[in-house]
């Protein structure tokens, strides 16, 4: 599926009242967030794939949408420095942001308010540096995500995939849990063992998992625990996810 522009990024029918089966599978994902969230706030996610185009910046999207719906201040922070896709689901530009604050070359205007989710903010990566994975595990980069834990209730960060590169088990160490999404179809179950292990030996918080594009029954496909599913079929076209 082509990556999507402003135009067709937000019709996942995920407005408040909403009856659609994306939009009830992203609040039953945000309530199943809540009560993992009993004994310890989750203030900042981590949202990671096994390998490339499963599916989690579209998850990292729309579950920001949701839990910004119940009047909490949610940041979106665009922790993808290989590959990022967020600015093109969000529709808003990329020339500056989490790569210029990491290196002092930016303030904190580089984020950016949408107007359609009031409590929602994004924060793009801006250019993409060669260093990304020691960006990541800088303390300038702790120094950010401390300061965006006191400005926010919820921060969710993208990052890139786990097998690919190192990034997501660096910024693991920055986040109170990490939800790893897998594509029903597509990702091996050797896959998701091997990133379930690289998560642990990094003492990562591994809330669980979240099977996209399921279908009825085939959660079954994965003996790890499973926070959330959901099903582009038969969503009308402007409610289907894209993928990422």
């Amino acid at each position: 599926m082509a990556v999507p522009t402003k135009t067709d990024s937000h019709g996942y029918g995920g407005y408040k009242g909403s009856r659609s089966p994306v939009a009830e599978a992203f609040r039953v994902l945000r309530t199943n967030l809540q009560f993992a969230a009993v004994d310890k706030d989750l203030k900042v996610i981590l949202v990671t794939s096994p390998s490339p185009n499963e599916g989690k910046s579209t998850i990292v999207e729309y579950l920001a949408q949701t839990i910004s719906q119940t009047g909490k201040k949610v940041m979106v922070l665009d922790g993808d420095l290989i590959s990022p896709t967020l600015h093109l689901y969000f529709g808003i530009p990329n020339q500056r942001g989490l790569s210029n604050l990491i290196v002092g070359d930016a303030d904190f205007t580089v984020f950016t308010r949408l107007k359609e989710y009031p409590n929602l903010s994004v924060i793009t990566t801006g250019p993409i540096p060669p260093n990304s994975s020691e960006l990541l595990g800088s303390a300038r980069m702790k120094h950010l995500m401390d300061r965006l834990r006191e400005e926010y209730d919820v921060v969710i960060m993208d990052s890139p995939p786990i097998l690919p590169a190192t990034d997501a088990v660096v910024a693991s160490s920055l986040a109170d849990g990490v939800i790893l999404v897998v594509q029903a179809g597509r990702t091996r179950s050797g896959e998701v063992h091997h990133a379930q292990e690289m998560l642990e030996a990094a003492h990562a918080n591994l809330l669980g998992v979240v099977l996209n594009r399921a279908r009825r029954g085939v959660n079954d496909y994965y003996d790890t625990r499973t926070y959330g599913a959901y099903s582009t079929e038969p969503a009308k076209p402007e409610e289907a996810p894209a993928q990422s």
